[in-house]
């Protein structure tokens, strides 16, 4: 059992109405993880909608570098409550600036025409993957100082990357990438936890999908990598207690960015969420 339960990351200090602050995880890059912020400003933007409404999609832009050693302050803006549909703004604040924004929309449930046309790939289960942490710990002369004084702010989400030791080879690939993630502990039932642990496992190994054509290691000293935007739809409720696949894949790249999507399936094969991330990938001197 961890020690750092995924749940107490969502648990925000409300500082008056509108106005939440969170705490930081550092885990050992060079700056504060996006998904962080993802799943906090999402799970700000929770606490001034009504029940009953859903999360259904968030765009968002990340601003500035994020300091893993400070918490994080959420101002929501209440943009719109309709009849179905709610939306709201959030800025993540440090140090006094806009490191990020959100937009995200809440809707309340009602049936629908229904369609389904990705079929989940074929790939081994996740009990015959290594988890990912087991991995960093098998080879820990490989990763960066400050990610090996991090790893236990990496266990509350179960990771395994399916031929996770292709992260490590400089070897021209195909830009896909598939992982299995699932929460270590059992998270409560309410929905609203679950969507803000998925916003926050959906930035693991995201844009590193793109290097994979160059034979670039996400462990290049020259590299410069970091997220620019992020948007996620939630088509289904979402179990992060249950082995969730992310399927990722790179579309483009070119003029020092790299796009990448991703599905989140189901271990049954339903598609529960779909993802779209563009970032930097610079190569300096």
């Amino acid at each position: 059992m961890s020690e750092i339960k995924l749940s107490s990351l969502f648990e925000l200090e409300k500082v008056e109405a509108g106005i939440y602050r969170g705490q930081s995880w550092d885990l050992g890059f060079r700056a504060l993880f996006g998904g962080q912020v993802l799943g906090q400003a999402l799970a700000a933007a929770y606490e001034t909608v009504e029940a009953g409404r859903v999360a259904h999609s968030f765009h968002t832009y990340f601003l500035l570098p994020g300091d893993a050693q400070k918490p994080v302050v959420y101002d929501v803006e209440i943009v719109r409550d309709g009849r179905s549909f709610s939306a709201r703004r959030v800025k993540a604040i440090q140090n006094g600036r806009n490191i990020f924004y959100m937009t995200v929309s809440f809707q309340l449930s009602e049936d629908g025409m229904h369609h389904q046309q990705p079929v989940m790939p074929d790939v081994p289960p996740p009990e015959e993957v290594q988890s990912d942490l087991e991995f960093y710990q098998e080879h820990y002369d490989k990763i960066a100082r400050p990610m090996r004084e991090a790893l236990s702010y990496h266990e509350p989400v179960d990771i395994r990357t399916i031929d996770a030791a292709n992260s490590y080879q400089p070897v021209k690939r195909e830009p896909t990438r598939y992982i299995w993630m699932k929460s270590r502990d059992t998270l409560t039932s309410q929905l609203t936890l679950h969507q803000a642990a998925l916003a926050y496992a959906s930035d693991y190994h995201f844009l590193s999908t793109s290097l994979q054509p160059h034979g670039i290691a996400v462990t290049n000293k020259s590299l410069r990598m970091a997220t620019i935007d992020h948007a996620m739809w939630f088509h289904r409720p979402v179990n992060m207690n249950e082995w969730l696949l992310y399927a990722m894949d790179s579309p483009f790249s070119g003029g020092a960015r790299g796009l990448v999507r991703g599905q989140i399936f189901s271990q049954s094969g339903e598609l529960v969420a779909s993802t779209m991330q563009e970032g930097l990938m610079r190569q300096v001197d």
